[in-house]
């Protein structure tokens, strides 16, 4: 490997928010070893790919980065790791230019494994066998606007279509201290936006001694830290409970906007999927989300075309979509993952009646986003401002996730602005500063 001093180094990261949090953890450990942070397109001497496997398509992304890496510096060195390298190392250690293959447990030790004298082209333990978690700490995070804080790693639900449990290993919290401190730290910083990530975050704290949870973890935040505005990452529908709904509906600093996913509005292939609720009970959730936060963002992940998916079963969960209150939707083709129980499944459905059924569903999408947008035209709303500014023109994101366009200063990137909404167009909301 080329040795840390004058060495440049570019990442590429693919996937959840998790990923975007453990690339910021690498690129601080490289940089403090010496490492010099470039873009990716600058041809680096070292070039991270921190992979996603959720997806087919994430694969072949992740492989054509390794691929594009090389091209744009054919001297340099190539370490993936990741989700996809956790579940099939082997498989990107053949591609041309690898010289480095780790799993997401060994990112943490990848300044030491670039320097050690160990050969090993593939570093990838057995993950499932982790019982804690092993979370950094970041010191700072790169983009000015929002940071990422990891508060839980893995998951044990085994849904059928999913192959993150073997990717992640089981559910693992970080303890409460070092969630309150990471965040003390942040603010102390002046990043105006912070978000906690994690695999599974409604597990939050049930594997701690003693047991913990996220409400609980969220009551601290707000009273503890000063944070001004905190969103949640992806939470599961059972893990909404009164309670939870009731802290989100009282704060001052927890943004209106949870991302829950359906996956299926149909109660068959719900049970194949192996999901613990069925529609109605779904429907209830979104309702009950809805009254008590009227403003909030609702997001919701569906798959399209799961095995055996019939059109009357993707015609309810259409149905299902267009009659619940959300906002936004997050649409996957159903994506064969070896070693999940689906993949064994009957009734795989042809590629073109996938993209058929999820391009309806962004469609629908696409409407829902139209019509939530529309509804803030004339209001002034927080918006953290996350970039633009070259050419007087900023964007940024209100508190319940809407994209906001307006004239602004490039010194308010990275700070929060009041801006007065003006217009909504295809969901985007248009506006300027408010006096």
């Amino acid at each position: 490997m080329t040795v840390a001093g004058s060495a440049t180094v570019a990442f590429a990261t693919l996937g959840c928010k998790t990923n975007q949090f453990e690339t910021a953890a690498m690129r601080e450990r490289l940089e403090q070893a010496g490492y010099r942070v470039v873009p990716f397109a600058a041809g680096a001497d070292l070039v991270i790919v921190n992979t996603c496997t959720v997806t087919a398509a994430t694969d072949a992304q992740s492989r054509n980065l390794v691929r594009r890496a090389r091209r744009l510096n054919p001297a340099c060195r190539v370490v993936v790791t990741g989700c996809y390298a956790q579940v099939d190392p082997q498989a990107l250690a053949e591609l041309p230019g690898v010289e480095l293959v780790i799993g997401n447990e060994e990112k943490r030790d990848l300044p030491a494994l670039l320097t050690g004298s160990a050969r090993e082209r593939i570093r990838v333990a057995d993950i499932r066998a982790r019982e804690k978690a092993a979370i950094p700490v970041l010191t700072a995070f790169a983009e000015r606007s929002r940071a990422f804080v990891q508060i839980q790693n893995g998951c044990d639900a085994f849904c059928s279509y999913c192959i993150i449990p073997h990717a992640r290993g089981p559910s693992r919290s970080a303890p409460p201290e070092q969630v309150l401190d990471q965040v003390r730290q942040l603010v102390g910083q002046k990043v105006p936006e912070i978000v906690l990530t994690g695999i599974h975050v409604g597990n939050y704290g049930l594997d701690l001694q003693p047991r913990s949870s996220l409400l609980e973890l969220l009551r601290r935040i707000e009273g503890e830290t000063g944070v001004a505005r905190l969103r949640l990452g992806s939470v599961e529908p059972t893990e909404i409970d009164a309670p939870l709904l009731a802290c989100l509906a009282a704060s001052k600093v927890i943004c209106p906007h949870l991302h829950i996913p359906l996956q299926a509005g149909d109660d068959a292939v719900l049970a194949r999927m192996r999901r613990p609720y069925g529609r109605e009970a779904f429907r209830a959730l979104i309702e009950r989300v809805a009254a008590l936060l009227p403003d909030a963002a609702i997001g919701l992940d569906v798959i399209a075309g799961f095995p055996g998916e019939t059109d009357a079963e993707f015609e309810n969960t259409v149905r299902l979509i267009g009659e619940l209150p959300v906002s936004h939707l997050h649409v996957f083709p159903y994506s064969r993952r070896p070693g999940t129980a689906a993949a064994a499944m009957p009734g795989h459905l042809p590629g073109d009646v996938k993209k058929a059924r999820a391009e309806r569903l962004r469609a629908l999408g696409t409407e829902k986003l139209a019509t939530f947008a529309a509804r803030f035209v004339g209001r002034v709303m927080e918006v953290v401002v996350e970039g633009g500014g070259k050419s007087g023109q900023l964007k940024g994101v209100t508190r319940n996730y809407l994209e906001v366009r307006f004239a602004g200063p490039a010194e308010l990137v990275g700070q929060s602005a009041a801006v007065r909404v003006t217009a909504a167009v295809n969901g985007v909301l248009n506006g300027e500063l408010a006096g």
